[in-house]
């Protein structure tokens, strides 16, 4: 594994991060690990099937009209 060093960092971060190490019983050295690790793992690819699914169902398609675009809609017999 490779080494990281960070120079300059604001002590109000650093603080920061020694503060919530300890609330979790961690040192800041993992804490900072799992912070990196968080921040630059990649997403894991959903279909946009998944995506859509996900989606909560939060009115009718009326409701999502645009102002000065509605338009009467046709309903077969």
């Amino acid at each position: 594994m490779a080494n990281l060093i960070v120079r300059n960092v604001d002590e109000a971060i650093v603080r920061a991060l020694k503060s919530q190490a300890g609330a979790k019983g961690v040192s800041a050295e993992a804490e900072h690990r799992r912070i990196l690790e968080e921040a630059l793992s990649l997403p894991v690819p959903r279909r946009f099937e998944q995506v859509l699914a996900e989606m909560p169902n939060v009115g009718r398609d009326e409701d999502f009209v645009r102002s000065g675009t509605e338009t009467t809609r046709h309903v077969p017999d």
